[in-house]
């Protein structure tokens, strides 16, 4: 049996404009992405350059308005372009997801004023992104985040500290979620914040299990002024904003999963159609057939899962629990798809000559980020069952 190369994933678009736009995601991901990856990752490079062609190439803002420089792309068009890039390497899908979680306050809660003025920069000046929520001891339970905004005539003063910042310390910007009053999620205001601004600094990055090229640090704000015309939405709105974009983030967590996925897929596939052992390729075998049967089945639903999802949203239909199930299901599935595709490489995928080890590392922290898949599993369960008893 001849050795099988990997084929691009048989995507059904809704117009010739996002065959396009798929085609050259492939292309860039192809050429400037995937040649590269293994390296910087071992290295723990960020690939800022990427980004930087993503912008030009009218990549960075999607799903936004074209009137801001956006791409007036629907989410399900959106979201295939981030498994695209994520299959190529998980550090570039999940920096523009974070990217576009860091827009979405500005573009969906901010003023007329506001998206004329920063708009267009954030979503096609070659600006980085990153939301600003967790803290050190608030994660899970964001609502008790402690950083503090304080009114000071036409500006806000913030100090505290955010936690597990994805491009924390390299980000042109943060969405920034504050303590403007009381205890609880009715006290919290949402700001958006210059990279450089006087009295924000980043700590050293976290030294993680998986995507070392992607910097996570803690973020440090310590009396940064900002005027008021940078305060995103009303006063006590920015819990709601939080959670809004969340919902969106979700999806785009979702996608990044199923495109690592397929990536450990298509490895082990290859592998296992060059792979000989007692006289025949490895993938004639039944044990290993099956295995590679139930992580294509399982790829498959993921992705029909968030697109589902997705074409909710787009519709200007609830979304927040088919949003919450995509997140679980995709992201449980890129953990056993990448630790089978370990197995189906043997040894070998022990190893870092092979890029299966580095994925199954980077398929935990999926599990984790935007609301561990516990939590997931609270929000499905309240739209199944209701609220808790009290």
């Amino acid at each position: 049996m001849p050795d099988r190369a990997p084929q691009p994933v048989d995507r059904q678009l809704p117009t010739d404009e996002a065959r396009e736009l798929i085609s050259l995601v492939r292309d860039i991901a192809r050429n400037e992405i995937a040649p590269k990856a293994a390296e910087e990752e071992d290295a723990g490079r960020f690939p800022r350059e990427v980004f930087g062609l993503l912008s030009r190439s009218g990549l960075l803002g999607l799903p936004y308005d074209a009137e801001y420089g956006g791409g007036d792309q629907p989410y399900e068009v959106y979201l295939q372009v981030l498994e695209e890039l994520a299959a190529a390497r998980l550090a570039v899908g999940l920096g523009l997801s974070v990217h576009t979680l860091a827009s979405y306050a500005l573009a969906t809660y901010g003023t007329k004023e506001q998206r004329a003025e920063h708009l267009p920069a954030v979503l096609g000046g070659d600006r980085l992104g990153a939301y600003a929520l967790s803290e050190p001891t608030s994660g899970s339970d964001a609502a008790s985040l402690r950083t503090k905004a304080v009114r000071d005539g036409d500006d806000w003063v913030l100090t505290g500290t955010k936690a597990w910042i994805t491009h924390g310390g390299i980000a042109d910007f943060y969405t920034v979620m504050a303590r403007t009053g009381p205890d609880g999620a009715r006290g919290i205001t949402a700001f958006l914040v210059p990279g450089d601004a006087e009295g924000l600094t980043a700590a050293p990055p976290e030294k993680k299990m998986g995507l070392k090229g992607s910097p996570t640090a803690q973020i440090h704000l310590d009396g940064v002024r900002i005027p008021d015309e940078r305060r995103i939405g009303e006063e006590g709105q920015g819990f709601a904003i939080a959670l809004s974009a969340l919902d969106s983030g979700r999806l785009g967590i979702a996608a990044c999963a199923i495109g690592l996925a397929q990536a450990a897929l298509d490895e082990a596939v290859a592998y296992a159609a060059g792979r000989q052992q007692f006289g025949r390729p490895i993938s004639d075998f039944q044990g290993l057939r099956f295995m590679l049967a139930d992580m294509a089945t399982q790829i498959e639903a993921g992705r029909a899962l968030y697109l589902a999802a997705a074409r909710l949203r787009d519709a200007g239909r609830p979304f927040a629990r088919e949003a919450a199930m995509a997140k679980l299901f995709c992201t449980d599935t890129a953990m056993r798809v990448t630790t089978d595709a370990v197995q189906v490489l043997g040894g070998y995928g022990y190893t870092a000559d092979f890029p299966v080890e580095r994925y199954m590392r980077e398929a935990k922290v999926l599990q984790i980020v935007e609301g561990t898949n516990q939590i997931q599993r609270m929000v499905i369960a309240r739209h199944v069952a209701g609220p808790e008893s009290r």
